[in-house]
């Protein structure tokens, strides 16, 4: 049997040869389910034998030898150049500011806004760098655009910052990819996860390589912060956010949107002082902190951005939707 915290948990999860998820401080409980075992030859017969057909197929050399070359097999029989950012010189010269706005709630929800913002941003293209960054897989995002007949971005930043394209030529950062895959197991955390009550998985369309997402029912869910030190509990170091109540999105430790966009930052020279962001969920919460122009439509989830109401440096706009952005815009003397 295993304890609640550990690398034996998975490896229970791969075998099946003994339960999982005691306390390590309660002796009676594991006590009781090692009784449980003992107990029933059968159900020793059944254990025993999953452990020695299953830790050849997991946890011997020759396994590990299948997967690593697995692993390698596409890299080497479909080499792909590593595809990098443009080259920051060209805009250097004249984009020295940037803009990032969330889609939903924020730039989208007001028709005549949405066509006053998409006009300021054509008229001054050449002055700013322009992004989106949402929890949107990119083929959603790229279906509002046309749809709404909104700018091309320079940036997209998408599926809650753990995937970045530049251009309308949709370059990947490779590079972003591999950063954030440290200690990335959405296998395991599927699993942990089943046992917390109110959650249930999304449509397939809806998750993402780094993206595991869930629907929140807050009459039987855990509140968040619960979720939080649930995970950490488990040794899983990722990043969990709901947005308006009823959108759960897990992502690696090393990605979300706020540190999707400093990283675009940097790749561009552009301080985050001259970088404004807006938003109105809880999604958007870490990349209106720190040093951004930091903008809260009047629209916004109350309760999930409730903890930024006393931030000096975030500007809350009386406008909705995009009219928030162009309050902005005229606040901040962006332009």
């Amino acid at each position: 049997m295993a304890t609640e915290n550990g690398g034996p948990v998975d490896i229970i999860g791969n075998c099946h040869n003994g339960p999982a998820g005691g306390s390590p401080t309660a002796a009676r409980t594991s006590l009781r389910l090692i009784y449980s075992i003992l107990e029933k030859p059968r159900r020793w017969d059944e254990l025993s034998g999953n452990g020695l057909s299953n830790i050849a197929r997991f946890y011997s050399w020759e396994a590990h030898a299948k997967a690593y070359l697995s692993m390698l097999q596409p890299v080497v029989s479909k080499p792909k150049p590593l595809v990098q950012p443009p080259a920051t010189h060209q805009f250097s010269s004249y984009r020295n500011r940037a803009l990032f706005t969330a889609i939903d709630n924020t730039l989208l929800g007001d028709t005549e806004a949405l066509e006053q913002f998409a006009k300021v941003v054509r008229t001054h293209r050449r002055q700013f760098l322009f992004g989106i960054a949402t929890g949107r897989r990119l083929d959603s995002v790229l279906t509002i655009l046309k749809r709404y007949n909104i700018p091309t971005p320079d940036v997209l930043i998408t599926s809650l910052g753990t995937e970045i394209y530049y251009t309308s030529e949709l370059f990947a950062d490779i590079a972003w990819s591999h950063h954030i895959d440290h200690s990335w197991t959405p296998q395991v955390l599927r699993r942990v996860l089943e046992s917390l009550p109110g959650l249930s998985p999304q449509p397939k369309n809806e998750q993402s390589r780094f993206k595991v997402s869930y629907y929140y029912d807050a009459e039987l869910a855990p509140p968040l912060e619960d979720i939080h030190a649930f995970l950490r509990q488990q040794e899983l170091s990722v990043n969990a956010t709901l947005s308006f109540g009823q959108y759960l999105d897990i992502v690696p430790a090393r990605a979300s949107k706020g540190q999707a966009l400093r990283y675009v930052a940097n790749q561009y020279n552009i301080p985050l002082e001259r970088t404004l962001v807006t938003g109105g969920s809880g999604g958007d919460a870490d990349m209106l902190r720190g040093n951004t122009l930091g903008v809260v439509v009047s629209n916004r989830h109350q309760e999930e951005l409730s903890n930024l109401s006393e931030n000096e440096q975030i500007y809350f706009a009386n406008g909705a939707h995009a009219w928030g952005i162009l309050e902005a815009i005229r606040h901040y003397g962006f332009f």
